[in-house]
């Protein structure tokens, strides 16, 4: 029996114990192990780019959602303005900013990092002054300046 006789017959014995193992109820694929890591080794470049892609995507939704939160913090300021300065308001426009107040506190309430003090008395003012208006009844009504 010659060398390539013998490793002939020996990769036969590989690919047959292999499949055997495959098929049998073990929990051991060995093809199925050597398909990824042939997979990962043809797709380790496109792998690779598509981490960068999903880390400047997440750097992105980063960004668009602070902002987002900055975009309601800034509304929320502004009806509070708008109340130090006495203007009045309807139930709708305190019902909105209060949504807007929602939104904020659940961006602040999931992103403890997010800075979130310039808008906490603001806030407060704002139900306070919704309370109040509630009691009294005495909301804008639409059409009246």
């Amino acid at each position: 029996m010659s060398i390539q006789e013998i490793l002939a017959g020996g990769g036969l014995s590989l690919v047959v114990g292999l499949t055997l193992v495959q098929v049998s109820p073990l929990k051991i694929n060995p093809w199925s192990a050597l398909a990824r890591m042939i997979g990962r080794a043809v797709n380790a470049d496109v792998s690779r780019e598509l981490a960068e892609i999903k880390g400047k995507l997440d750097s992105h939704i980063t960004m668009d959602d602070r902002r987002n939160a900055d975009s309601h913090r800034t509304r929320i300021l502004h009806f509070n303005n708008e109340l130090l300065r006495s203007i009045n308001h309807t139930k709708e426009e305190f019902i909105e900013v209060l949504a807007e107040i929602d939104a904020y506190e659940d961006y602040c309430r999931t992103h403890p990092d997010y800075p979130n003090n310039r808008a906490v008395l603001a806030i407060e003012n704002i139900r306070g002054n919704y309370r109040e208006h509630l009691q009294k009844h005495d909301f804008l009504q639409e059409g009246k300046g």
